[in-house]
């Protein structure tokens, strides 16, 4: 993968790309299989509703086909490729608790019975309902880290939470167990107008030929007439725990249309010497619609 600093993002014409499937209002939180990595040279995506992950497939990446009903409950998926496919998600249990689990596949058709690999353990992950999601994968230098969200803001214009702080875990194998560390990496701040409410969720690259550690970062904030926001900014670090703005701006934000009010959760990957971000977005606020939609990531003095 190229120095995404370097790059500017343009938003696909064809966007939205995907909608929620049929009365449902929402379809959110995408991670991408692409055809490199497929088992049959397609893309594959994973994204949820609120019945549960739903999985698409495409030749091009831009015009998609659901596969199915809801492959099963949970959330904010996230699909690691080493010898087969592990897809991290968020998943409720009872009676007021989120955890990460993860279900292995060897064709992206078949899947494993749920792995909990990260549960709430610290005072900081919640209040009531106590929570671990929004799961990143990444391998380095021999090791994993699992980026997560936790805890919850509310968001009163939505009538819904979003997450408040981002966490780290590492494991010297995919499965686990992972250690915690004690302390978030990420949390939200009244010097930072963009995350003044909550973290968000993170996708984080490892670092590569020079450049250093990577991170898309949806912060969620309330702007100064008072709404609810949420916009896409890109990190960088030297360790991956600590964290500073490449940009003064963000790189996706919301504008008038199908992503007026809030954009937020993201997958990022390069597949033949194109890199793509795949995000979902919301055109209102308490009424309101989540699609998918698509940027790709051009030198900053590309044309068209």
């Amino acid at each position: 993968m190229r120095d995404l600093r370097q790059a500017v993002w343009k938003d696909h014409p064809a966007n939205p790309l995907i909608a929620p499937p049929g009365r449902e209002w929402l379809l959110a939180d995408p991670t991408v299989v692409t055809p490199d990595q497929s088992p049959d040279g397609r893309f594959h995506l994973f994204a949820n509703t609120l019945r549960g992950i739903h999985h698409y497939v495409s030749e091009d990446g831009i015009a998609w086909d659901k596969i199915g009903g809801a492959l099963f409950g949970g959330l904010r998926a996230f699909v690691f490729v080493e010898n087969g496919y592990h897809l991290f998600y968020e998943r409720f249990v009872p009676p007021n608790k989120t955890v990460v689990a993860v279900r292995s596949s060897p064709d992206l058709e078949t899947w494993s019975e749920p792995r909990t690999v990260l549960e709430p353990r610290f005072h900081w992950e919640g209040r009531v309902l106590y929570t671990n999601g929004n799961p990143c994968v990444v391998k380095h230098d021999g090791l994993y880290r699992l980026y997560y969200s936790a805890s919850w803001v509310w968001l009163r214009d939505c009538y819904f939470i979003e997450p408040k702080y981002i966490g780290v875990a590492e494991s010297a194998l995919l499965l686990g167990p992972y250690e915690k560390r004690p302390d978030p990496i990420i949390g939200p701040s009244d010097e930072v107008a963009w995350r003044n409410l909550g973290a968000g969720a993170i996708r984080v690259v490892p670092p590569s030929k020079g450049v250093p550690w990577l991170a898309f970062n949806n912060g969620i904030y309330i702007d100064p007439e008072g709404r609810s926001r949420s916009e896409i900014h890109l990190l960088e670090s030297d360790d991956g725990l600590s964290w500073r703005n490449v940009h003064d701006g963000p790189i996706l934000a919301p504008e008038p249309g199908w992503k007026n009010a809030l954009v937020y959760a993201m997958h990022v990957c390069t597949t033949k010497g194109k890199t793509r971000l795949y995000y979902n977005a919301r055109d209102g606020w308490f009424r309101g619609t989540e699609r998918i939609g698509l940027a790709l990531a051009q030198t900053k003095n590309a044309k068209g």
